[in-house]
């Protein structure tokens, strides 16, 4: 089969005038970047609107190496209802550079499920990620110049809770020493970054209801401490505006569209293994503002993504979705049946047994929220009749809808089977209930996650983490919900457990106060916000060829 490079070659993206008309967005609400991408004004949200913005959450079961195919189930599935003359647009998330040029590659779908144009959405795009960036990095320089000119703050070096940003991946950098190199240069003290896709900066922007709100929050940012012990907020600091200006564009969500003219806003992106996993809501309202019917994911499996999408984000934004999916795949189950990933091709009917366990609990996970799944397996092409059977007796056994989707090879055509299993769901879906009530104490909604989520039998605090809980005492936020920081290639903390391990204990390392988007950040086991390089990065296949084309970013 051809590369997705060369199959997007043959779709030209539509002039982006073409899908605003579409969507019946004012010319006037339409800002755009070339002839292909648009950013759409929030004032676009205040037009009238007849859709009945019906919203469909699109997950997985846990990741494996073999790929689930998420992303480009989300396209083929948006593709489909377009196949069906039905209103639809998708809303997604932005790819980071760290994973494109690391391990993951491109975030933009795969073969005939693809959203274009896929090189600028994978690098760069619209400038988004890097504004993100600088509003993070002005607040830490800013920080560091406060206390080398006197500080007033009294900001105690030792308890500077700000990190500093990079949208890479580089282990190096996730504990450094800075000011060094004498008077003139700063006061020396440790810090470090994060990456920008796990930044409170990009929580912020994404959790926004609109430009008010997002002044409000980067308010509310918890810098540190002072030597007295009193918490001391960016507001204190006086360059909020200075931070709202340089992310003044990256509110505005982003418009383009899939290679058979579905629309596609793409706007903001946290990762989901340390960060809350979701597009923005700006970008979700406005997806639902203007058609019938919204396609959007959460990051990895159902465990970390969907239930921070249901917790965090469905709260503030008085969101629930009318349908939720369900992605799988034979080889993922394969491996989570203890198949290694070089022996996945031949049939194995017992590996598939042994892996529905992994996918049982993410079932159950989904109607913890009152939601009825719809299971969607992305066939590839050495799959075999006897173990799909399996797996779709697995789902009459649920009793949850199966629907086997090609989307990969055949574009929207492929997942039309899907889109009316899942048109046909909506009326066994209730509204849903959050998994934990926000009065509980931090430690119960953390156990009351653990134990339902991953299956955990208990939950254990470090000493860091019993510190960080009396912080959180202190400043009165008790009642803000969690983000769980957990490895995404198990139900569990360790990583190496696949399948649906049991018998476990989560770890909780640390608690980070995120006050200005909203939550508190659960680390759990050896998670860090700062992935690093693999052995072979992608980047070693990327080259820029003499027409122009970007060659290896798949």
């Amino acid at each position: 089969m051809a590369s997705d490079v060369e199959i997007a070659q043959q779709f030209p993206p539509k002039p982006i005038h073409n899908i605003t008309k579409k969507l019946n967005i004012a010319e006037a609400h339409v800002l755009p970047y070339g002839k292909d991408i648009a950013k759409i004004s929030l004032d676009a949200l205040k037009a009238k609107s007849t859709k009945k913005g019906r919203l469909i959450l699109v997950s997985a079961t846990t990741p494996t190496p073999s790929g689930e195919g998420k992303t480009t189930t989300t396209i083929g599935l948006g593709q489909a209802f377009t196949q069906l003359n039905k209103s639809v647009c998708m809303a997604l998330r932005e790819p980071s550079l760290g994973p494109c040029l690391g391990m993951k590659g491109g975030a933009t779908g795969g073969g005939y499920s693809q959203i274009m144009p896929a090189d600028k959405i994978n690098l760069h795009f619209t400038g988004d990620f890097h504004a993100v960036t600088t509003a993070n990095n002005l607040l830490s320089a800013t920080i560091d110049n406060h206390i080398f000119h006197g500080n007033i703050l009294n900001i105690d070096p030792r308890q500077i809770a700000w990190r500093r940003t990079m949208d890479m991946n580089d282990r190096s950098l996730r504990k450094i020493v800075l000011g060094l190199g004498g008077k003139l240069q700063g006061i020396p003290r440790e810090g470090g970054f994060d990456i920008t896709a796990a930044s409170e900066v990009m929580a912020i922007l994404c959790l926004a209801c609109d430009a008010d709100d997002l002044q409000k929050r980067l308010n509310n940012i918890l810098v540190g401490y002072s030597y007295d012990e009193k918490a001391i907020f960016a507001k204190q600091l006086n360059v909020t505006g200075a931070m709202m200006a340089l992310l003044r564009d990256a509110l505005q969500p982003n418009l383009v569209q899939s290679f058979e003219g579905t629309p596609a806003f793409v706007h903001g992106g946290p990762f989901a293994n340390i960060a809350h996993g979701c597009n923005s809501i700006i970008a979700t309202k406005m997806a639902m503002h203007y058609s019938d019917w919204t396609i959007t994911e959460a990051g990895f499996g159902f465990d970390l993504g969907a239930e921070k999408f249901f917790d965090i984000k469905c709260r503030i934004a008085k969101l629930d979705p009318d349908a939720v999916v369900l992605v799988t795949t034979v080889r993922a189950l394969k491996m989570h049946g203890g198949k290694d990933i070089q022996d996945l091709e031949a049939e194995d009917v017992s590996a598939v047994a042994k892996g529905l366990e992994n996918l049982d609990k993410h079932i159950e996970s989904v109607e913890l929220f009152n939601k009825n799944p719809v299971v969607a397996l992305n066939r590839f092409a050495t799959d075999t009749d006897t173990e799909i059977a399996l797996i779709k007796a697995r789902c009459v056994e649920h009793g949850v809808a199966f629907a086997e989707t090609t989307h990969h090879a055949d574009g929207g055509k492929g997942a039309i089977e899907l889109a009316k299993a899942v048109m046909a769901s909506v009326e066994k879906n209730s509204p849903f209930k959050a998994l934990y009530d926000l009065d509980l104490s931090v430690v119960d909604k953390v156990r009351k996650v653990s134990r339902a989520m991953y299956g955990a039998t208990d939950v254990a605090f470090s000493k860091q983490a019993e510190k960080d809980l009396s912080h959180v005492q202190e400043l009165g936020l008790t009642h803000l919900p969690i983000c769980i920081a957990k490895a995404p290639s198990s139900l569990s903390d360790d990583p190496s457990l696949h399948g649906r391990p049991r018998n476990f204990e989560v770890t909780v390392s640390a608690i980070q106060i995120n006050a200005g988007a909203g939550f508190l950040v659960v680390l759990t086991g050896n998670i860090m916000r700062m992935p690093g390089l693999p052995k072979k990065p992608a980047a070693h296949n990327i080259k820029l060829l003499e027409n122009g084309m970007i060659e290896g970013l798949e």
